[in-house]
């Protein structure tokens, strides 16, 4: 309990503390007692610090060497450590930690290495123009302790098959005398071993969610699968209650009133919360001052709460594709925090005074309270922008000048190097049942643009301020890409045959030109996602080292509080700074370290939870479709086969080189084309062809197609 306690309330300080005292006199290891002593642990905590080092040298970090003392852990040269990640054909690579790059590892050198684990690899093979290739020596830490998957049973063993890749094999399950499971059930089973080369891992059942057929379960699956909090600890639930009848009425220091202002929000239909809202004025000589109203939801949830600890544990909500499972507690963020119409929020507002090129003249911070007039969906908005209705004279107005504000913003963006990737997303349609009943490509409204300019103009405005204050915040960073992913975006495009990248490097000069450059909405949207390809992923960080994809010196994540948890870390910098409010001490440098890496975890658990979602319900669409064939566009080119996509649904699948019978395909032209070695005949990133879906498999989401 301490442990826990401890590492929730420092977030990690005490862990820290041992790594500086080892650093600090390296000749000397110290024993457990004497690292206590001079850490000053209380007598009464010992056990709960001698914990700390065992997970320690679990993670890893620390090793303990001859006479049980401690030493921070020594890495051979040919040792490192990183994460595991898992192809769909069973191998594995490892993004090292310190030196960069990645490293092959092949299925029968995995060891009881799982997606996600960290892992310290032995480097057997260096491959001229390929990936180092190495064993898995040990596991570091477990990425999860529990998997999720179908019972089935051999003769009186009960066995487990887990969904989803990258896992281990089939769980031998050890039964409790009051557990009770039947052939076919999707069950959670608490991992007790992990197996090894002569045996089988073992399991205990901790839940049995039903069978895969029982609506709503399978979705279910995903999510325990992801090891995402379904439900709210009732502290939790209680700390909100309370924190509503002490602080709704309360509305902190120098708070101003604004309710008279003409504020909306602008969101999807079926939104719950509502971050974010707008207001304009028109100012005189041309300018306009717009608000960018975002909820207060660091009134409402304070650093010392049980909620805040809930909320960095979680990170972010996550938007399944039946189901919200929310940050915060659903009285916070559907109700008291959320900027709902016509009822009085608490806010911190941004207001900018923009000239007629959308340039900023003035700017201030207000802690304030608004009162919404719409909530407005992106369909709503962009109606009165195409003149096609009508909301009212002033609504309409404002959409008009915020409409063309933000295009200024956007072309200012633009020209500095900010990317403008046009990719599609899927829209699943459901019956009450949870079924699939349409895929959609998921409509993009130049109403979103609108909203997203005006967001991360105030993104990169928050970020600028702090940084000129000197106050520490998470930033969102993003680096440039590798010189291996320009080159291979280079070859890419040339298969397409498209204009090449000017020089090695992806830049303001070339990138957006490489997308402009497509012909059509297909081959744009083609475009799009390859260059995604070769970007890096974004996460957040103590330090600001820029944003390479918006060509942004500076950016935080600051306007969406209600659902993601550096937002509020950074709402509570801005109160901090700008607004008086002393109850929102600086952050540590260390502390800041932590909630970054964290929240980075937790945003790519979300991310592949809600995309797995989605490729279920895909799956389970095309089910009912085996046998027919479709129009497809060929997305990736592999050595087994070619990746599609189809123009009538938005569903990905494989066709596998063993169902294009007419020839014997080969990979050929950098890596971008299938080329039968008898006929000659060519498929390149791009082409059109025509497909059957031959076979699905819901377990493993994955859908197959054979080239027609």
């Amino acid at each position: 309990m301490f442990l826990a306690r401890e590492m929730k309330k420092e977030s990690g300080d005490l862990g820290v503390r041992v790594i500086d005292a080892l650093s600090a006199n390296p000749q000397r290891p110290p024993k457990a007692r004497e690292l206590a002593r001079n850490l000053r642990i209380p007598a009464r905590q010992y056990r709960g610090f001698i914990s700390l080092l065992k997970r320690l040298e679990k993670q890893g970090r620390i090793e303990r060497v001859k006479g049980h003392r401690y030493q921070l852990r020594r890495t051979r040269k040919s040792e490192l450590a990183g994460l595991l990640t898992i192809t769909r054909r069973g191998d594995g690579f490892v993004r090292l930690d310190q030196k960069g790059g990645d490293v092959f590892i092949p299925a029968s050198r995995l060891g009881t290495g799982m997606e996600g684990d960290r892992v310290h690899v032995e480097i057997n093979q260096r491959r001229r123009g390929k990936n180092r290739a190495g064993t898995v020596l040990e596991v570091l830490s477990r990425a999860r302790k529990n998997v999720v998957g179908r019972i089935y049973r051999v003769k009186r063993q009960v066995y487990l098959a887990p969904f989803g890749r990258g896992l281990l094999g089939d769980v031998l399950i050890q039964m409790a005398p009051d557990m009770e499971v039947d052939e076919g059930d999707v069950a959670i089973v608490n991992l007790r071993s992990y197996g090894d080369a002569r045996l089988p891992p073992t399991g205990r059942v901790e839940r049995v969610l039903g069978r895969l057929s029982d609506p709503g379960v399978d979705v279910l699956a995903i999510a325990c699968e992801a090891e995402l909090p379904i439900e709210f600890p009732p502290d939790v639930l209680s700390a909100a209650e309370e924190a509503i009848s002490a602080r709704v009425s309360d509305p902190g220091i120098r708070r101003i009133d604004r309710s008279s202002l003409l504020c909306f929000t602008i969101d999807p239909s079926d939104a719950q919360d509502h971050d974010d809202a707008l207001s304009i004025v028109e100012l005189e000589g041309g300018s306009v001052e717009v608000g960018v109203h975002i909820a207060d939801v660091a009134h409402f949830v304070r650093p010392e709460d049980p909620m805040d600890a809930e909320a960095r544990e979680r990170g972010t909500s996550v938007y399944l594709v039946d189901r919200v499972i929310p940050m915060l507690p659903p009285v916070l963020s559907t109700e008291v925090c959320s900027l709902n119409p016509e009822v009085r929020r608490f806010a911190i507002s941004l207001f900018l005074e923009l000239d007629q090129n959308g340039s900023i003249k003035n700017r201030r911070y207000e802690r304030t309270v608004i009162e919404c007039r719409y909530a407005l969906s992106y369909g709503e908005a962009q109606a009165v922008l195409d003149k096609r209705t009508s909301i009212s004279q002033d609504v309409d107005r404002a959409l008009f000048l915020l409409d063309q504000h933000a295009k200024c913003i956007r072309s200012e963006r633009r020209a500095r190097g900010g990317l403008d990737l046009d990719l599609p997303e899927a829209k699943v349609v459901l019956d009450e049942d949870g079924f699939p009943i349409e895929i959609q490509r998921r409509e993009r409204y130049e109403s979103h643009r609108l909203v997203e300019d005006f967001m991360i103009f105030a993104n990169e405005v928050v970020a600028n301020d702090l940084c000129a204050h000197g106050a520490r915040a998470l930033f969102r960073v993003h680096e440039p890409p590798t010189a291996e992913s320009v080159e291979e975006l280079a070859e890419a495009m040339s298969a397409l045959g498209l204009q090449r990248l000017r020089g090695k490097s992806l830049d303001a000069s070339n990138v957006q030109a490489l997308i402009d450059s497509a012909n059509g909405i297909e081959q744009k949207a083609l475009v799009s996602s390859l260059v995604l390809r070769t970007l890096q992923r974004a996460r957040y960080d103590k330090d600001n080292i820029g944003h390479f994809g918006l060509g942004s010196d500076a950016y935080v994540h600051f306007t969406s509080p209600i659902r993601r948890y550096p937002d509020l870390v950074v709402q509570r910098a801005v109160a901090a700074a700008f607004l008086g409010d002393e109850g929102f001490g600086d952050l540590g440098s260390e502390a800041l370290k932590v909630n970054a890496e964290l929240a980075s975890a937790r945003e790519q658990r979300a991310v592949e939870a809600e995309r797995e979602t989605v490729a279920l319900k895909k799956v389970e669409f095309m089910e009912a479709r085996l046998g027919e064939t479709f129009p497809a566009r060929i997305t990736g080119v592999t050595s087994f086969g070619l990746f599609v996509t189809l123009d009538e649904y938005f569903v990905d699948g494989l066709v596998h080189v063993r169902s294009m019978e007419d020839d014997f395909y080969q990979v050929r032209e950098g890596k971008w084309s299938l080329v039968g070695e008898r006929t000659g005949n060519r498929h390149t990133l791009g082409d059109h062809l025509e497909v059957q879906v031959i076979r699905v498999d819901k377990e493993a989401r994955h859908i197959d197609f054979s080239y027609v």
